[in-house]
This record gives C-alpha cells, structure tokens and sequence, in this order.
C-alpha cells in the first residue's frame, strides 16, 4: 500500500482558507482533516476531538517534554500543536490528511516530512486583506491590527511553499485547490506500490 499524501495549507486570517479546506474535505472524503491539541478551554459548540483534542495546560507540557509534537506554539497563553504520531497512523493506512497550520508549524512538518504538499492562499491584496478583516465585525481594531501585522510577517515565508492560490474569487480558488490535489495523487513517486503490483499482476 502506498503512503497517504500530507497536504499542508497555510493563509493569512481572512483568506478564505477555510472555506477552501471545508470544500475539498466535502468532495474528497478520503481526506481527513488533522485535528491538533491546544490547551486553551473549548468554546461554545465546539466539540472535543473534531474541533481539537483539548488537553490541560500541564498535559500539554508533558507531551512537549516527551517530543509527541512534530509542531507545536504558544498563542496568547494557550497551547497549540499537531501529533506525529497521529500523522503517522494516518499516512500509514494509505489516507491523506489535510493541515490547517501557520508557516513556522509548515515549516516544522516540510523538515519531518519532506514530501508533504505545501500550499499558500493569498487574497488579491494587502489593501483586500485588511478589508475582508475589518468586514468580520466581532474583533477590535487593536485585534485587527495585531492579525493584519502578523499576516505581512507570514507573507514573507510565501516563496518556500510548492503552490500559491490567490483567492480573487472562491470558486475559482477552490478548483485551483482541487487540481493541485489530482495532480500530487497522480505523481509517479507517490504511486510505486500500484505501479509495482501493476507489473506483477497482482
């Protein structure tokens, strides 16, 4: 059997990157999404082990210590990271698994796994960044500001990435999304088992 595919998607807050992922897990089933640990407490209508695995602050730490973490941070005083193992496991039962994760994190699974996919989503530009942000409504400036700061920082770790979608318009950028997927399936490096028990009948 062959390994499943990692397919790593990183954005900017106000891309459009989750309703990128929501339709690509939709129309390819085979795909599950990597649910990470954090520490912080669940909020409203958020459920345990879709959303994310929460853990204590403490429990946390532990797996730290005990490298369980192929990426992990801490944001405003809370926890976030993703299983290796749980990667592992996925990959290993030939399914591919879609992240959600900020660059220094896609950085961490490029250096653990390096044939994972990478992919950056931008808006059309800066000054629609900001627009589509301050259209959210639930946040403040100040908020808006520190989210739109941090997105100018990510955006310098863009030329890494394997594939850049600019999101001008979702549905275009969803199919774009979409073929980037049909290709990296079809690549002969990621199809050797097939390809081998194609030649031995199997």
């Amino acid at each position: 059997m062959d390994k499943g595919l990692i397919i790593v998607i990183s954005a900017p807050s106000g891309t459009g990157k989750s309703s990128i992922c929501r339709h690509l897990l939709k129309v390819y089933p085979e795909i599950e999404f990597s649910v990470s640990y954090t520490s912080r407490q669940p909020r409203p209508g958020e459920v345990n082990g879709k959303d994310y695995h929460f853990i204590s602050r403490d429990d946390f730490k532990q797996r730290i210590g005990q490298d369980e973490f192929v990426e992990w941070v801490e944001n405003y005083g809370n926890f976030y990271g993703t299983s290796t193992g749980a990667i592992e496991r996925v990959l290993n039962d030939g399914k591919d698994l879609l992240l959600d994760i900020e660059p220094r994190g896609a950085k961490a699974i490029k250096n653990r796994f390096p044939d994972a996919v990478f992919v950056f989503v931008l808006p059309p530009s800066l000054d629609e960044l900001l627009r589509r942000l301050e259209k959210r409504g639930h946040e403040s400036p100040a908020a808006i500001k520190n989210r739109f700061a941090q997105a100018e920082s990510e955006l310098k770790e863009v030329l890494w990435y394997d594939y850049l979608i600019f999101n001008e318009e979702l549905e275009a950028a969803i199919g774009q999304m979409m073929a980037i997927y049909k290709a990296e399936k079809c690549k002969i490096s990621r199809l050797r088992g097939k390809i081998d028990c194609f030649f031995k009948s199997c």
